[in-house]
């Protein structure tokens, strides 16, 4: 029965992370999209870093 409820918790956390991933990359998109709108080629790069650190952890937990 403990083995459940801890399973039962960290899938609920493992929920959690993915919401809050899928917010940062919408928030992230947006900030990618200005950046192209001003032609701001170092925020363009730090974005499409971030988008790609929040991928690789969305692809670990099979989110994608």
């Amino acid at each position: 029965m403990k083995q459940l409820m801890n399973l039962a918790k960290k899938m609920e956390v493992e929920k959690e992370k993915k919401a809050v991933l899928r917010l940062e990359m919408d928030y992230e998109l947006a900030t990618l999209f200005d950046a192209m709108n001003e032609k701001d080629e170092k925020q363009k790069k730090l974005s499409k870093q971030k988008l790609e650190r929040i991928r690789q952890e969305l692809l670990r937990l099979k989110a994608l």
